[in-house]
């Protein structure tokens, strides 16, 4: 038969896994994208010219 475990190891493995989870946490929040290498599309567009009016107007 199981024995039971003592309170203070309850609380001990409990706090233990909330360290890690909260370390997890921090690591992939910090965790960003990947910087992406050579030159980017949005620098070799041109800039477009926006119409607000209705062209039969």
């Amino acid at each position: 038969m199981l024995e039971r475990t003592s309170t203070t190891a309850r609380y001990t493995r409990g706090f233990a896994a909330a360290v890690v989870a909260v370390a997890t946490l921090v690591l992939a929040a910090n965790a960003g994208p990947a910087k992406a290498t050579g030159e980017r599309p949005a620098e070799r567009a041109d800039q477009v010219q926006r119409i607000t009016a209705h062209p039969s107007e």
